[in-house]
Formats: C-alpha cells, structure tokens, sequence
C-alpha cells in the first residue's frame, strides 16, 4: 500500500482526534476514581494492643465513620516495640487511602530519638490526615498519702533527695519524659521506678510500694473514683474537665509547663491529596457527634480535629521538642 501526503493528513488528524478525546476523558476517569473511593474496607492500624488508650480513641472514631459514610472501617491491632511495628507497617503500605494508623506522641515525635534505629521517617513516610485528641499525663498517690500537692513532693525530695520514688510504665514514654520535665523544673531528684506496662505499676502505687505514679488519665480515673487514689498534679496547660480541682503544673509554679499525649490519624506518604481530604471531613464528622465526644471525654481526652496542614505544623513542631528533653534525659532503647 502506497502512503500519500493526504493519507498522512488523515492520520495525524485522527491522531490529534484521539488524543483530545483521551485528554477529555482522563479527568473523567479520576474524578470516577475518587469518587468511588471508599470500594473497599479501609484497615484502620493500631499500634497497641487491644483495650488501652489509643484502641478506644481508634474504634470510637472508626466506628462513627463507618455509620456515618457506610464504609467499611476495620481496626487492625499490631502492637510491638512501642508502636514502631505498627507505624511501619503503615508507612509502607500501598498510599491509596485503604490503609490508615492511629499515631501518637510516643511514636511519632519521642521515638526518632528514643530508638537508635527506627524503620519509618514520622515526617517523610507519613502524611497527616486529621489530629483526634490529646490526654493529659497525671500524677497520682495513694488516697491517704502524705502528699497533698505536687510542692509537698518538692519539699521532701529537698529535704532527702533521691528518696521519694515515682513509678511510670516504661522508659521513654510520655508520662516518664513529663516525670523528667518536672523534676527538672522543680529542681528535685526522684527515684525512680520503670515498669514494663500499667497493671504492676498499679498494683505497686495501690499496695504502697511506690509514692507517686505519673500516668494518662484513663489509667487512673477509675482508682480515683472508687476512692482509692488521688491526683496531685496535671501536666496540661489547662485543668482537665474529668479532676476539676486538681491544678496543673504551670498553676503550681512552674509557668509554660505542659506535656499531654495526641493522638491522630495518618496515611503513607504519597497518597493523594483528595482521598486525604475525604478521610479529614469524615473524622472531623465523626468528633463532631455527642457520643464519640462524651466517650473520648470521659477518659479525660480533649477534642482536637482540624485541617491535615494543623496536624503537620504540630508534628514538625513536635518531633525537635521531645527529640531535646529526650537526650537530656538521657533514656534509650534499641
């Protein structure tokens, strides 16, 4: 077949034809894309085991999400070496909106320094996607204790430093690093006393085998509403609505103090700025509604929420400030 200039016409129009007709589509063909987007269940990790702190924020909030949006929204517990398993897990996953994790304070901004190897970059492998809330950490002695406010715990490590023990659920953590804040503030030296989770370190504080244990509120509310603990202290910069009358650090003398545990939802890194945006309204939908606010707030959690961009400010923010009070701490974990 001989081909002529006017058959090499036709076919550069038909070309030029078909390539309009695809541009034309390709927006369509997206716009359908994220438009059907939830067409699968989406795995909510979370790093912890079952029953604590972070899986009741995470069911709470998924549970309000997927009655909400009918969609499909499946907790995956993967705990492991204090969080970094599941967070790993997350930050290497496909970055199409199906796979999502509950971060924290711990995991995010004190473990890049904390650990000496971390298998994820909080702040390259992950995108923010809406923060939920934030917990204060507490300070708590025995109901009958001689310690009524946290200057009667400064007065008598002054007078016999290093006697006076304080108990907290193992090294590095929120409530062991707010310890060191304190006592830095303060002056003071504690003993102190790691545990490797709450359950002993409770049963130690209610036995008289420790004097103080600094914890979130959850852990400890409810030994103080039966009567067998009080609290002394809040490390928040403002009274929690669960134990009104019990004044914050920077009320007791040391002004600016403050250090609480947040808890937010992320994505691997890459995934596209529409499903991010999609998952940011659901949440805030979600914390937004009575019975998840009551549920958080109960356990002494504060309502955050907000934009993907506050969350990134905050994490960028965190990261250098808890990397500096943990190498001044001196604690580290490989």
């Amino acid at each position: 077949m001989q081909i002529t200039s006017s058959t090499r016409r036709t076919a550069v129009r038909l070309g030029a034809v078909l390539l309009g007709l695809a541009a034309i589509a390709a927006p369509s063909a997206s716009a359908w894309a994220q438009a059907a987007y939830p067409a699968k269940p989406i795995r909510l990790i979370v790093p912890f085991p079952p029953g604590g702190g972070t899986d009741m924020i995470a069911r709470a909030v998924a549970q309000k999400m997927a009655d909400q949006n009918k969609w499909n929204v499946i907790v995956d517990n993967r705990p492991g070496a204090g969080g970094n398993l599941g967070v790993d897990a997350a930050s290497k996953a496909d970055p199409d909106g199906y796979t999502l994790v509950m971060g924290q304070t711990s995991n995010l901004a004190i473990n890049p320094t904390l650990y000496k190897k971390l298998p994820y970059d909080p702040l390259k492998d992950l995108v923010p996607v809406a923060l939920v809330s934030s917990s204060p950490i507490v300070m708590a002695v025995l109901v009958n204790s001689r310690f009524n406010t946290f200057a009667d715990v400064v007065a008598a490590s002054k007078s016999k430093p290093d006697t006076v023990t304080l108990g907290y659920s193992g090294n590095g953590t929120v409530a062991h690093l707010a310890g060191e804040q304190a006592q830095k503030a303060a002056g003071i030296q504690l003993r102190h006393i790691p545990y490797k989770g709450a359950a002993q370190a409770m049963t130690d504080l209610v036995g008289g085998q420790i004097d103080l244990y600094m914890s979130s509120v959850p852990t400890l509310l409810g030994q103080v509403r039966n009567g067998k603990l009080k609290v002394i202290a809040i490390t928040s910069a403002k009274r929690s609505a669960q134990l009104p009358d019990v004044p914050t650090l920077a009320e007791s003398g040391y002004k600016g103090f403050e250090a609480v545990t947040w808890f937010g939802v992320l994505a691997p890194a890459n995934t596209p700025a529409a499903i991010v945006a999609q998952l940011n309204k659901a949440i805030n939908q979600a914390l937004k509604q009575p019975d998840v606010a009551d549920k958080l707030q109960s356990e002494g959690g504060e309502i955050l929420g907000g934009t993907p961009e506050q969350f990134s400010t905050l994490l960028r923010a965190e990261v250098p400030r808890w990397a500096k009070i943990v190498k001044e701490s001196g604690a580290t974990l490989d």
